[in-house]
């Protein structure tokens, strides 16, 4: 399919060597899974039956070999080349403000819960694995999964571009406590709370010596209340 294009049940029987009631079989399966549309009709010219033919559909192209990592790292070694470290970093700041313009709203008197929820629920549907714990009047936000992984390893602005997505996401900015590129098993975000109890802020600077990974306490809360 991803050849040719519309293909009929008696092409891919021929070409696959199988009976077409088995090639029937696994299309309803592919279709079930939304992963070849529903079959729509060639015709032949103005004589015979029109043919039923399928197609593969765009969630299917993420079966197939693609390199948006190798692309990522080369735009930022670009951009790099092209723009001061302020410049880019105005940049990043830029995206992620616009990132962040398409959660949905919150209400001017929701609270600091609803705030932190909605967070973790905006970058959950960005790949994140976000979830939240509440620690007395503070929380902590965590993120399992880095979406820029492969990437931010070698350009750490992109830790600060998060930064700032989630502070404004928030309405506040959180204070950085673990990152996955220092080799912890999260990245950890503190959110509330007295200001004695805020870590410092961390830059996008290599990892700090004998830096030991953290492990994300058992028991978490994502209930919007």
């Amino acid at each position: 399919m991803k050849e040719q294009g519309d293909v009929t049940v008696a092409e891919l029987a021929r070409q696959l060597e199988m009976a077409p009631v088995s090639v029937r079989h696994h299309l309803d399966v592919l279709q079930g899974e939304n992963l070849i549309s529903a079959p729509r009709v060639r015709r032949r010219g103005t004589v015979g039956r029109p043919l039923q033919v399928y197609a593969l559909t765009e969630a299917a192209n993420a079966y197939f070999p693609r390199n948006h990592e190798a692309l990522a790292m080369r735009l930022m070694d670009e951009l790099k080349l092209l723009l001061s470290a302020e410049q880019l970093q105005a940049l990043l700041e830029r995206m992620a403000e616009q990132e962040a313009r398409q959660a949905p709203p919150l209400p001017e008197n929701a609270t600091l819960e609803q705030r932190v929820a909605s967070t973790v629920a905006f970058l959950n549907q960005r790949g994140y694995l976000a979830r939240y714990e509440r620690q007395g009047e503070a929380f902590n936000l965590y993120t399992v999964n880095c979406p820029y992984s492969g990437v931010s390893e070698q350009h750490r602005e992109l830790c600060l571009m998060d930064l700032r997505l989630i502070s404004q996401l928030l309405g506040a900015p959180p204070a950085p406590v673990d990152r996955l590129v220092d080799g912890d098993c999260c990245c950890t975000y503190r959110i509330g709370g007295h200001p004695g109890e805020r870590a410092p802020v961390q830059t996008a600077g290599p990892a700090a010596d004998n830096h030991q990974p953290s492990a994300i306490p058992l028991y978490l809360d994502p209930v919007l209340v």
